[in-house]
């Protein structure tokens, strides 16, 4: 084949509705890459771009064409020949620049190539000296063939003074062209309703973001449920470190009463008696002090089960916001990418 790419990147790229003319309608799930293609046996230029072994996009460069950026990451062209506007959204405003440079430099090249191409037809068509005096329209071109907004021409016969084997030639010349021409708006057009019985799947991923939102907002009900339930933590929590601190209040003053009888003992070592009544007493309170130490211990250990519970419940809890603002972020892009698309419309 005499056509080659010359330029490509990737984009998304939907297509005007054709029924609206208003709405945008994606022709893609994701983005595809889109090329600049030179036919040097034709001697134009094309964009190209397929979705698996689907054309999304067939469309000749003219000169009469124009490239829009509508913002800062989105453009769009009219194609009269396959009778669509084209839109592509890019990742970057950088490579939206670059796609827009490139088609005006094709675009530039294509009205060269159309001036060369009607400069070699005039030629062409043009009889020996003798006859040239007599005033000749120009043959058709392209664009004029398929409908553009290029004004129509046609051949004056009482004027035309070109030769019969030259006539017949560009007849059949344009005929062929017209032919490919015809082949390639089928095509299109084909492409066109493919594409927009891609809006119903289109539909249905809306619907499942929608069941999405919703069980995500039923999910947030769930977690305030949980937030009452941890303020419920946190209030026993209080009550248990209050109970903590009777209890270091009662060891405390235990063992203040625990040095009054060492004293005691100490004072009174001369009465057996009264030393065995106190040594048995001291000796119930030091297993008091051991049971009180052990109760102390068990709410030590309860508390830090339950601090370590309560880490543990706001470690979930914050990945579950985190995949919350996710998915609230991607709706609001989401929502936000539709109200462009209407704006840009």
């Amino acid at each position: 084949m005499g056509e080659q790419p010359i330029y490509s990147t990737r984009a998304h790229v939907f297509q005007i509705d054709p029924n609206t003319k208003k709405n945008w309608v994606p022709t893609s799930k994701h983005a595809v890459t889109v090329s600049y293609f030179y036919d040097s046996v034709r001697n134009v230029y094309r964009i190209i771009s397929l979705d698996g072994s689907k054309a999304i996009i067939n469309s000749t460069i003219s000169p009469n064409m124009t490239f829009t950026k509508t913002s800062q990451k989105f453009g769009q062209w009219a194609d009269s020949r396959a009778n669509t506007v084209y839109g592509l959204g890019f990742s970057s405003e950088n490579h939206l620049r670059k796609f827009a440079e490139k088609f005006a430099e094709f675009k530039e090249a294509a009205r060269i190539a159309k001036e060369k191409s009607q400069e070699k037809m005039e030629l062409a068509s043009t009889p020996s000296q003798e006859s040239a005096v007599g005033d000749m329209q120009s043959p058709l071109t392209p664009e004029s063939i398929n409908g553009t907004d290029e004004e129509r021409t046609t051949p004056d016969i009482t004027h035309n003074a070109l030769p019969f084997s030259h006539s017949s030639a560009i007849n059949k010349h344009w005929e062929a062209e017209l032919a490919a021409l015809k082949g390639n708006n089928a095509k299109l057009t084909a492409a066109l309703l493919e594409s927009t019985a891609n809006v119903k799947q289109w539909k249905q991923q809306l619907a499942a973001y929608q069941e999405e939102a919703e069980r995500l907002h039923k999910r947030v009900t769930e977690l305030e449920c949980m937030s009452s339930q941890a303020n419920l933590i946190k209030t026993h929590k209080t009550e248990l470190n209050q109970t903590i601190e009777e209890l270091e209040s009662a060891l405390k003053a235990k063992e203040e009463e625990i040095e009054g009888l060492k004293e005691e003992v100490d004072n009174a070592r001369q009465l057996q008696a009264q030393r065995d009544a106190l040594a048995l007493k001291l000796q119930e309170t030091e297993a008091r002090s051991r049971d009180l130490e052990g109760q102390l211990a068990d709410l030590e250990q309860r508390l830090e089960s339950s601090q370590l519970g309560q880490e543990a419940f706001r470690k979930n809890l914050r990945t579950l916001l985190e995949i919350l603002d996710g998915k609230i972020f991607e709706l609001t892009e989401l929502r936000d990418s539709l109200a462009k698309l209407v704006e840009g419309s």
